[in-house]
């Protein structure tokens, strides 16, 4: 797909002969009229608009020119209006075309807004406008033949500096589910809180006062929702004020106007935002409306915390480009049955992991049902299977947009309740109890009699449901008296043509050649083929009334027919008109039922994830475990065998277990080295997702697994360059790591992989051991940091007591290499201790760099290993060189990093070798002669160390 953001015309077009396009047929006065009516709508870069021209659609102007090079990916589909002093680029684009663009304009790319006109020349008119947030009149083209994989967002936020302190006051409303909510916390310069709570609700779409903040803080916000992928828009400030924000909502939300001053008055900035959002929706406009929103409390620490980079890095959510559903999180663990709740649920609880250790091992122990009965969970699957979208369904109910067929699937819904029932009371189990609490309850309640046993009987009595095998949703004739009684008069009419046809088959003497036909032109007509006309014509000519002739023969009719077939089309239109109005009826009164609706498909969404949870527990290649979940102020995090759930899901991969043991006081900061491609980046990553499934609720891939919640997950793993906001790849790696800082606590987990490669080796370790010191004696949160940075393994022995009471430890992940063909082979196991040597030529190999390039990497490295960076002045001052004038010349080694810690520890142990010395029990000459050979030996162990030299 070309980029839109592309500044050349010519970049991106290819050559397409075969792109059909609808042929835009417009004369020159409708051409003239439109070009004057377009010029007149207001310019914005984010508003794509389309224009209905009943048989196909058009966009004009820079929406054409982004259309073509985006979609169809090339320019020669363009077509001018008017002349060439004004002309105008349009393209027109077909019913399906359409909707792909819909789809991908607002459910992938939600960078913009949707307008849909219709009208004709000069006089057109805004019929439908769609947001990424606010999806409109759009859902039934957008979700037509796709399942809706989320409930897209809208939100609002407004900042205010107090106390030298960055209050945000934040609204949002899902116009899907109905819900609302509005909530008041501080925030550091990075937005850290706002990014999570836009990942948390799943907001596509935010609104902003004009100006609000200074510029500097207007570019963090809006990298925030970049790094999100929200749309942004600013709107004047007048309408960011709560002065009618508690009126305005009592009218929407459910409950007590009492309880909603509360919310209202604790927070004047999130108010003003939530009025803000109440006038950009225009939902005060819809009478339909009111009474049916619910006002759902949030907390910006109700959650797990997590941001962009973490979910990139976990690839927790499908992306554009998997080539399979298991190279992402919710990919491997949608098992869901259901048409859409299920998907949408488990979309928001891998965005929403729980703290509270007791409602993550409610999950656990209703998962642990069906993983322990493979009967129970089997049987459920089954009539999961058969249960439609009853969101999507409520959601058209209350719009008053349902059909017959609508209301048939939310009947067949209901009558499924009953055997999820039954399955249910079946477990008498240890959480027997659970289960009725939880579930049994409420489906009891409402299959009774009072509630879902109404709407049952009200669609069986209204609906002719024989009829639906033949693929026929209509009223029951009997349901209605009126319709009962002009369906027996049309059926009357019925049975009087078929008298007249059998009589004009006799007359004509063509019993088995005559046809009667139905046509929208004429209704009712008679039909001979051509070659059976000639032998009836002059009996046509006197008793008939030719109507066409054609290939397929000749259609005729005669007064009496005539008469009853216009009668019959009468009476049809009655019968339609009749039963559409009792179809409103019905809707109507189903319409009532929404609120049982609601916790029904609430219930069953949450089962079908937890079933999908089991499912997936059992079906792996490897058998997932129930983790014990402690409290973060207690517990360590342990993993034994564990593995990556994606990665080990992968055709043609024997993944190999690690353990990993994040202890206090032991290995807390667990520093991770060794060579690329050896599996650091999968271990570390693998621990994050299996502390994220845990905290949602699911099983994990491990043998045995104890995890302390976290408050939230920080990943700093990999950055790739954003040209377009002109950020570098180190810059990235440097606003992710400058937010871990910020908002990182010690209930924190941390992932940090290669920090520092984006600028010289100096700096880079400068800087990534700077930030380790600072995770260590600060934030001491558990941390894994994967680095090439061999040096930094000194810090397990660093004597600052802050870093020795987190408790700082070596990995490596290990890898063999032979000393006689000198080949390196990854074992992809995690051990204990630092790693002792660097593997990166070898690593280029298995790249099949050409050996010249090999020979001269490995000339040249161990030249540098032999060269100094510092000369001496004859002065006797040190002058740094620039390395590039000395490639080749002989000069004084640099005592690197290694060197220190190597001689450091040798150094050491001379040092406490001398110490043990027995020298009060020896004689003088066996004293100096130990001496000496100590001595000898450090002077050994010196030569090849330009540290120790310098210590001696």
């Amino acid at each position: 797909m070309v980029s839109p953001g592309a500044t050349g015309m010519e970049e991106g077009i290819e050559s397409v002969d075969d792109v059909k396009l609808p042929e835009l047929k417009l004369d020159a006065k409708q051409a003239r009229g439109f070009i004057n009516f377009y010029a007149k709508l207001p310019k914005d870069e984010q508003v794509v608009r389309f224009f209905d021209r009943k048989d196909y659609f058009t966009a004009h102007g820079d929406n054409a020119i982004f259309i073509a090079k985006t979609y169809y990916r090339t320019l020669t589909g363009l077509r001018q209006l008017g002349n060439d002093s004004d002309a105008l680029s349009s393209v027109s684009i077909s019913k399906s075309m359409f909707e792909t663009i819909l789809r991908d304009l607002l459910l992938t790319r939600t960078d913009h807004t949707v307008e849909l006109y219709e009208g004709s020349g000069s006089n057109w008119r805004l019929i439908k406008t769609g947001t990424p947030g606010c999806l409109g009149s759009f859902e039934d083209v957008l979700f037509a033949t796709n399942d809706m994989q989320d409930t897209p967002v809208v939100m609002a936020v407004q900042a205010a500096v107090r106390e030298n302190e960055r209050v945000l006051g934040l609204a949002f409303v899902n116009l899907t589910k109905r819900s609302m909510g509005l909530t008041e916390f501080l925030d550091d310069d990075h937005y850290t809180n706002l990014e999570s709570a836009i990942i948390a609700l799943g907001c596509k779409e935010c609104i902003v006062p004009q100006e609000n903040v200074n510029s500097k803080d207007v570019e963090r916000l809006r990298d925030v929702f970049t790094r999100c992928n929200v749309l942004l828009r600013e709107k004047k400030k007048n309408i960011f004020k709560a002065r009618d924000a508690g009126q305005d909502l009592s009218r929407l939300v459910k409950g007590s106007p009492e309880q909603l001053k509360d919310s209202i008055f604790s927070s004047e900035l999130a108010a003003g935002a939530l009025s803000a959002l109440l006038v950009y929706t225009d939902l005060l406009a819809d009478d339909s409306n009111y009474g049916k929103f619910a006002l759902e409390p949030y907390s910006i620490n109700a959650f797990m915390r997590l941001d962009a980079a973490a979910l990139r890095a976990l690839n927790v959510l499908e992306g554009k480009g998997d080539a399979n559903k298991n190279f992402s999180l919710f990919g491997l663990m949608n098992r869901t049955c259901t048409a859409g709740m299920g998907k949408r649920l488990l979309n928001r609880w891998l965005k929403q992991p729980l703290l509270d250790v007791d409602e993550i091992n409610m999950r656990l122990d209703v998962v642990q049902i069906f993983v322990e009965d493979a009967a129970l969970r089997q049987d459920m699957r089954q009539h999961l299977k058969r249960i439609p979208d009853m969101e999507r369904l409520i959601r058209k109910v209350d719009k008053r947009k349902a059909s017959l067929q609508d209301i048939v699937k939310l009947y067949q819904a209901t009558v499924r309740l009953p055997f999820i029932k039954d399955i249910l009371e079946r477990y008498n189990g240890e959480s027997a109890s659970l289960i009725n609490k939880h579930f049994l309850e409420s489906l009891k309640t409402w299959i009774g009699p009072q509630h879902l046993g109404k709407f049952e009987g009200l669609v069986e009595a209204a609906v002719d449901l024989e009829q639906i095998q033949a693929g026929e949703y209509i009223i029951a004739a009997g349901y209605d008296s009126n319709l009962q009684n002009i369906k027996s008069e049309r059926d009357s009419v019925e049975d009087k043509i078929q008298k007249v046809y059998k009589a004009a088959a006799d007359e004509l003497d063509v019993d088995k050649a005559l046809k009667l036909e139905k046509t929208s032109q004429w209704g009712h007509v008679f039909r001979l083929t051509k070659k059976e006309e000639p032998k009836v014509r002059r009996q046509l000519n006197a008793n008939y009334i030719t109507l066409e002739t054609r290939k397929d023969g000749v259609k005729f009719t005669n007064a009496k027919l005539k008469r009853l077939s216009e009668q019959y089309i009468t009476l049809s239109e009655d019968y339609a008109n009749t039963q559409r109005a009792l179809v409103g009826k019905v809707v109507e009164v189903t319409a009532t039922f929404n609120e049982v609706f609601e916790g029904a498909a609430s219930l069953v969404a949450e089962l079908d994830v937890l079933v999908s949870f089991a499912e997936l527990s059992v079906s792996s290649a490897s058998p997932y475990v129930r983790p014990l979940i402690t409290s973060s102020d207690t517990g360590d995090i342990i993993l034994k065998e564990s593995r990556h759930p994606c990665v080990e899901a992968q055709d043609g991969v024997s993944f190999i277990p690690n353990d990993c043991c994040l202890v206090r006081g032991k290995s807390w900061f667990q520093i991770i080295t060794g060579p690329n491609m050896g599996g650091k980046s999968t271990f570390i990553r693998q621990v994050g997702v299996n502390v994220l499934m845990a905290q949602v609720g699911c099983y994990v891939p491990c043998d045995y697994a104890t995890i302390s919640v976290r408050d939230s997950i920080f990943a700093r793993v990999g950055a790739g360059d954003c040209q377009l906001r002109g950020v570098s790849t180190f810059m990235a790696e440097m606003l992710e790591t400058a937010a871990i800082l910020k908002a990182a606590t010690d209930k924190s987990l941390i992932i940090i992989d290669e920090l520092g490669r984006g600028t010289s080796t100096y700096d880079g370790f400068g800087l990534a051991w700077a930030i380790c010191e600072y995770l260590t004696e600060v934030t001491r949160a558990p941390t894994l940091f994967a680095t090439h940075f061999h040096e930094l393994t000194a810090l397990e022995n660093s004597a600052d007591s802050g870093r020795q009471t987190v408790g700082v430890a070596n990995f490596h992940v290990k890898a063999h290499l032979d000393d006689v063909s000198r080949k390196l082979t990854m074992l992809y196991k995690v051990e204990e201790g630092a790693c002792d040597q660097s593997f990166g030529i070898h690593v280029a190999e298995f790249a099949h760099f050409p050996q010249s390039v090999i020979e001269l990497a490995k000339e040249k490295a161990n030249e540098l290993e032999d060269f100094s960076q510092l000369s001496k002045k004859e002065d006797g001052s040190n002058e740094e060189v620039n390395t590039n004038h000395f490639v080749g010349s002989k000069r004084k080694r640099v005592c690197g990093p290694d060197d220190t810690l190597w001689g450091a520890a040798r150094a050491r142990k001379f040092l406490e070798d001398f110490a043990s010395l027995p020298l009060d029990q020896l004689e003088y000459n066996d004293a100096v002669a130990e001496i000496k050979r100590l001595k000898s030996e450090l002077d050994i162990d010196a030569a090849d160390n330009v540290w120790l030299q310098q210590f001696l």
